[in-house]
């Protein structure tokens, strides 16, 4: 038996990956295995090579595999793409409908199963992603109950004829390929799973669950790939606590609409893309500006212009920092799995309001949507701070405006909202007084300019970086973000058997940066390596800049659309290291 196993199905787009996907995904998780998934998909609505790709281990996993066992292929071109990753013994279960072949003197079974026909033969070919279950789950040797139960779920509230058909699907796909093989396939039996409750999810919707636990009642956004689902999933949680989502014309109006429901009490957020990103600049300007609370999502995706919308990239880190004009406090946070996406999001909320500053929390298309597991969350974790919400004002004689925008020390001023007595002040984009007043006085401005920008030094995060550092001078500090974490720490187990000692630092804040955390990490490594998916290095570059470190550091990039491998990030190091002079 085994431990883990990666299976993965392609297909057209629209003719019923994800769904097949989706149920034996769902079946595996209430088995309680781990999962790791990665959808490879066209920006077409409609038609284009599709694939969904599962990991699948009794152990925790955060990355994808670099082979593959079973493949499940609607159409030839699915196995002209991906047969290239099968194992000597994988196995292909093919749709008997188009003659399917594999590459000639390969190691690759085939299972022709007639998918389409039997789909037909019930009704309709819509259920030709019920045959190819059935027949991957049955190979596997795995309780046939547990993965009924899933799709009496998804089929449930279409009435018990269509899920009685769709189980009859299950069953002679099982059927068809078990006479094929001859049984289930004894060198893909997995050891049976810990049987423990796993969420599964994506970290879009860890995202949404999070905002909705920060107290966030209303989204204001525009539909953009690969952040829409948190719209969709805020449309379903939001109005069951009193909140809502509006649909705005673009990006601008999403971001002025959630800064204005900022200002007014009402904790707002609003997510996008890369495009949207920059459309919202001017407005981000605004926030930092009038100091009201902001909380943006950026799911990275590939760039620039319309770029790869369903790609993978790591490249809007320039643009978060520095994208506005002029220069205002913000704070950006990275978390790096599902659990982060979770607690960071309530975190951006509270610091927000605490800084009084616009929050942005980046992701990359592969956390945004890769579905996985995690444990259970811990919502006694959950702290709600709002700030220096002032909701008392006390009366004053000469009627003087609020002070909305007062010198403190640590630079926060107080905040009220509109509508408490004695709270009246001006709010503008243009440079003001302590009430708001417009103002063009050289001392006013440097002092609210020195004001502002003070506050970033008074920022305090949970954990900036998180460090596994089991050595004191490794030969290797490897330094990454967002969803390449899981993938370094399985390129370490490699490069560890070559005898090549690692240390391994996420960087979950890029904003202001954690240099003082991150440098004896640094200093104590023979080299150093940034793992990051962009052409330009651009977390590289934040780490020479900040450390001082540069002649150290050194860079493996991928910028074509796809996530890192585990063998990629493992070749890209053990050449680095053969290449020092220190290590020869």
């Amino acid at each position: 038996m085994i431990n883990q196993l990666s299976w993965k199905i392609g297909g057209q787009q629209g003719e019923g990956v994800e769904s097949t996907d989706r149920i034996f995904s769902t079946a595996l998780n209430r088995l309680g295995y781990y999962l790791y998934g990665y959808r490879h998909f066209s920006s077409r609505i409609k038609g284009g090579h599709t694939n969904n790709k599962i990991r699948i281990s009794t152990q925790p996993i955060r990355s994808i595999a670099d082979d593959l066992d079973i493949l499940v292929a609607f159409d030839q071109e699915s196995i002209e793409l991906n047969a290239h990753e099968l194992r000597a013994g994988g196995v292909v279960v093919a749709d008997a409908k188009f003659n399917p072949v594999v590459p000639e003197g390969s190691a690759i079974r085939l299972f022709p199963v007639p998918i389409t026909a039997i789909a037909e033969e019930l009704g309709t070919s819509l259920m030709k992603n019920m045959v190819a279950s059935g027949a991957s789950w049955a190979l596997l040797g795995l309780p046939l109950d547990v993965f009924n139960r899933a799709v009496e779920e998804e089929f449930g509230r279409k009435g018990a004829a269509v899920v009685e058909k769709n189980l009859e699907a299950v069953k002679r796909g099982a059927e068809y390929v078990l006479e094929l093989a001859g049984g289930p396939l004894d060198e893909f039996k997995l050891m049976p799973a810990d049987g423990k409750q796993k969420l599964f999810m994506i970290g879009n919707d860890a995202i949404g669950l999070g905002a909705v636990a920060a107290g966030c009642r209303l989204m204001s956004a525009y539909p953009i790939t690969p952040a829409s689902e948190i719209m969709e999933y805020l449309i379903k949680k939001l109005p069951k606590f009193g909140g809502t989502v509006v649909q705005t014309e673009d990006e601008i109006a999403a971001v002025t609409m959630a800064i204005g429901a900022n200002y007014a009490g009402v904790r707002t957020m609003t997510a996008s893309a890369g495009p949207g990103l920059s459309l919202m600049m001017e407005a981000i300007g605004l926030a930092g500006m009038t100091e009201t609370p902001v909380v943006i999502v950026d799911t990275q995706r590939g760039g620039p212009s319309t770029g790869l919308p369903t790609k993978q990239e790591q490249s809007d880190i320039n643009a978060m920092i520095h994208g506005t004009h002029g220069e205002i406090p913000k704070i950006v946070l990275a978390p790096s799995t599902l659990e982060e996406c979770f607690y960071d999001t309530i975190e951006a909320f509270n610091l927000s309001e605490k800084y009084q500053v616009p929050v942005i929390v980046v992701t990359d298309l592969q956390l945004s949507l890769g579905k996985q597991s995690c444990e259970p969350l811990d919502y006694n974790r959950i702290v709600i701070d709002r700030g220096n919400l002032v909701t008392d004002v006390p009366d004053q004689e000469d009627k003087a405006l609020f002070k909305r925008y007062e010198f403190t020390e640590s630079g926060v001023s107080p905040r009220v909202l509109p509508g408490v007595k004695n709270g009246i002040h001006h709010v503008t984009g243009v440079e003001h007084d302590e009430t708001g007043r417009p103002s063009e006085s050289a001392d006013n401005r440097k002092k609210m300019m020195d004001k502002r920008l003070g506050k970033l030094s008074q920022v305090v995060v949970t954990n900036p970086i998180l460090a596994d550092a089991p050595y004191e001078t490794p030969d290797l500090l490897i330094i990454g973000m967002g969803s390449t974490g899981g993938t370094i720490d399985q390129a370490r187990e490699e490069l560890e058997k070559d005898g090549i000692s690692t240390n391994h630092v996420t960087v979950r804040l890029l904003h202001p940066f954690p240099d003082e955390e991150i440098k004896p990490y640094i200093e104590s490594a023979r080299q150093v390596v940034v793992v990051e998916n962009n052409a330009t290095a651009q977390l590289a570059n934040l780490v020479k800049l900040y450390t001082g470190s540069g002649e150290k550091v050194r860079s493996v990039l991928k910028y074509d659309g796809n996530p890192f491998l585990p063998s990629i990030i493992y070749n890209e190091c053990k050449s680095i290291c053969v290449d020092s002079k220190e290590l020869v």
